[in-house]
């Protein structure tokens, strides 16, 4: 858990970091519940997540590790789109409809641009929650022991 804490907010900055730039990072309460995300034409740091994996994993993960970021790249979308790389709420708060109160939040502003939204789901229990929120699943990131990686789109409303 050390190890995590230590080097989380690296990872997170360089997938989503460039969203606190753009003002395009929203929460609820207290951090009760946090969205980042990257509006059209914003994109992960691919160098720093590279990097930062490098440092982190264990080199004999690295083979899987990088095999699902490359099906990840491959699959996320070259047009624009609004992309959610990451969406929490405080465990000890789940279950209380933060989350959707969050999701419903969001989504009102980054409609306003007309163009699809896009996530990618380490965690199989969160397809539901995001298939309520107009989300489809559109393929799978998967090698080796890593946990498999959902895509989803949402069409442009």
């Amino acid at each position: 858990m050390a190890q995590y804490l230590t080097h989380f907010p690296r990872f997170l900055a360089a997938f989503g970091g460039k969203a606190f730039d753009e003002q395009t990072v929203w929460c609820l309460g207290e951090f009760s519940a946090v969205a980042v995300w990257l509006p059209p034409g914003a994109e992960p740091d691919g160098d720093a997540i590279g990097a930062v994996l490098t440092e982190t994993v264990s080199p004999d993960k690295h083979g899987d590790t990088f095999a699902v970021l490359e099906q990840m790249d491959a699959a996320h979308p070259t047009y624009p789109h609004w992309y959610l790389p990451w969406f929490g709420v405080d465990p000890l708060l789940q279950g209380r409809g933060l989350g959707g109160e969050l999701m419903g939040h969001c989504l009102e502003i980054v409609d306003t641009d007309h163009v699809p939204t896009y996530l990618e789901s380490p965690n199989p229990r969160n397809i539901p929650f995001y298939q309520r929120h107009g989300f489809e699943v559109t393929g799978v990131a998967q090698a080796g022991e890593c946990p498999p990686i959902t895509f989803m789109l949402r069409g442009a409303p």
